[in-house]
């Protein structure tokens, strides 16, 4: 098994979010560990690539009202 760790940035999230985002996460198929800072505006989450994708977490974070920074295009290419 192979584990990934990436970040999401998610706007404007707050203190009183983060037991809520760690929730929605942890029920995404796939995902091993979460680690939802705030104060930084993101969720570190680790997953096993084969179960799941980082697009399905992305989503579940919009899906339940948070809005999911986009890296711009320069971050992209230089993680791939």
């Amino acid at each position: 098994m192979i584990m990934i760790t990436r970040t999401i940035s998610i706007n404007g999230m707050t203190q009183e979010d983060k037991e809520r985002i760690n929730e929605v996460l942890l029920d995404v198929w796939g995902i091993r560990d979460v680690s939802v800072h705030p104060e930084k505006g993101e969720a570190v989450v680790s997953f096993d690539e084969k179960a799941a994708s980082f697009i399905d977490f992305e989503q579940a974070v919009r899906d339940s009202g948070y809005d999911v920074a986009v890296p711009d295009s320069k971050t992209e290419m230089e993680e791939s």
